[in-house]
């Protein structure tokens, strides 16, 4: 059963004609398609932080988050359906853009936000260029007019700024080859490889929402964290938003990975001059960790091919497209004849020049 809620809706209207406005990230302004009027959204990202993992810890044990929550549109006055994690939305009603402010205020207001730069217009050019020389996908596997319409969503992450420290030990091997007499000998030395040394990261993406595949949103990396703004929703006007629904505490191992592989790849290539090396131990610990809360913009696209779903993803402000590709099985048996017959061709070219 839902919780009707009638504070806690945000919309935004054209103050000259009334209309719903958008933010545009060609303009990076709000705009209304009514009369086309534009207004500035948001600052640069200040040092005022909004989430903090600490306080908001304290406070979780008394915060329920309710399958389902009735919100009152405040343009028409409909009533809106929203689940616990989903902070902006649209009015089926009235299509006024709407931010369910009681996700994303006070200790859960996210410290930042990288505005979308990536418009749905661009997505069929950057589709098409992933997909050009893979001759072996669907035709019309991806139609333009639906990726037209594809919404993009700001996707909850946390930011983990951490500090790895301690040793590794690796062993060293050098081997070489040489004649001795009327023997060939092959000699191989080992040396023991001590390193020691600390690490500091930042700014360690990692999703917090379940909705999201993991390995999607690890993939569409790189951001460009030096356009991280301010957050206000503003930004959010004509998007979908999600408020994270995975605790920073059990998203931590996920970040903690990732570092310490990156330190044990930073060590590992002090140990130069050597036919190979192997870690032997992995004595890096985490000493720090600071987090914070951010919304990034991603594009999710699913399409249906031979009964199977295909997700993809696109980062909505460097235009990184990933995902997996069906194979079209016609394609594929063409390609296999076509190879067959060219080798056959081949094969009785050179038969005959050798019996002619």
């Amino acid at each position: 059963m839902g919780v009707r809620i009638i504070d806690n809706v945000q919309t935004y209207k054209c103050p000259s004609c009334g209309g719903p406005l958008r933010f545009d990230p060609n303009a990076g302004k709000l705009v209304c398609d009514n009369c086309g009027n534009q207004y500035d959204a948001g600052r640069e990202l200040e040092e005022t932080d909004h989430f903090d993992w600490g306080a908001y810890k304290q406070q979780l044990s008394n915060e329920h988050m309710d399958d389902l929550k009735v919100y009152v549109c405040t343009a028409c006055g409909a009533e809106i359906e929203a689940d616990a994690a989903t902070a902006a939305t649209h009015c089926p009603y009235c299509d006024n853009n709407v931010v369910l402010s009681d996700k994303l205020s006070g200790g859960l207001k996210p410290n930042g936000i990288i505005p979308f730069r990536i418009t749905p217009k661009q997505l069929p050019d950057i589709v098409q260029k992933f997909y050009k020389g893979k001759h072996l996908l669907p035709g019309k596997f991806f139609q333009r007019s639906k990726l037209e319409s594809i919404q993009g969503v700001y996707v909850p992450f946390w930011l983990y700024d951490c500090t790895a420290g301690g040793g590794m030990d690796f062993t060293g091997r050098v081997e070489r080859q040489y004649r001795e007499g009327d023997y060939d000998v092959h000699e191989t030395r080992y040396y023991r490889l001590e390193r020691d040394g600390q690490m500091r990261f930042v700014h360690i993406p990692v999703d917090g929402s379940e909705r999201m595949d993991d390995d999607l949103m690890d993939s569409i990396e790189p951001f460009d964290f030096s356009e991280l703004r301010d957050f206000d929703s503003a930004y959010l006007a004509g998007y979908l938003a999600e408020r994270f629904e995975e605790d920073p505490d059990d998203c931590l191992p996920r970040a903690s990975t990732r570092l310490l592989n990156s330190a044990s790849e930073a060590l590992r290539a002090t140990c130069s001059g050597y036919s190979s090396v192997s870690l032997e131990r992995n004595g890096m610990q985490i000493a720090s960790a600071d987090v914070k809360y951010v919304l990034l913009p991603v594009y999710v696209l699913n399409c249906a091919y031979g009964g199977k779903n295909y997700r993809f993803a696109v980062n909505g402000q460097t235009g990184k497209l990933v995902g997996e590709l069906p194979v079209s099985r016609g394609k594929s048996m063409a390609y296999f004849f076509g190879i067959l017959a060219g080798v056959g061709a081949a094969v009785f070219a050179v038969l005959q020049g050798v019996l002619g």
